[in-house]
């Protein structure tokens, strides 16, 4: 068995039963690689103090979550911290492509309801109409 061989086998021993890297992990490393870029340009090209060490304190924050998410044992919790940021970005990037589809849309209108939020749609060029919402039954007067 080859010198990196056993290295990798030693770091998997160590790595057994805790986080590693999971979503989240990945998305405050990208937060902490923008950090840093920050950080260099405050210090070449704004020379601001004050942003310096700002930006300090927060990278050091999230190196200490990070590490602390990587090597934590506590996988349910970790996992549910995980879930939690998963859910809310698919959240995110389906409410911004549904968006565009909307705007895309050139032969229905959107309207959403006051009471309950949902989105009803409606053909253009309809002129002065009341929408009744099928989600909750309240009535919008809109025009097409």
């Amino acid at each position: 068995m080859g010198f990196f061989q056993r290295i990798g086998n030693g770091i998997a021993r160590f790595m057994y039963g805790r986080n590693g890297m999971d979503q989240l992990n990945r998305a405050l490393l990208v937060g902490y690689l923008l950090l840093s870029v920050l950080r260099s340009a405050a210090i070449l090209w704004l020379k601001s103090r004050p942003l310096v060490l700002a930006t300090d304190l927060l990278l050091y924050l999230s190196a200490v979550l990070l590490l602390f998410r990587m090597f934590s044992k506590n996988l349910p919790k970790r996992q549910a911290e995980n879930q939690r940021f998963v859910s809310w970005r698919w959240r995110a990037k389906n409410r911004s492509a549904s968006a565009r589809a909307r705007h895309a849309d050139k032969d229905h209108k959107y309207f959403t309801c006051k009471h309950c939020k949902a989105i009803c749609r409606v053909p253009v060029g309809k002129g002065k109409i009341i929408i009744t919402c099928p989600k909750c039954g309240a009535q919008i007067q809109a025009k097409t």
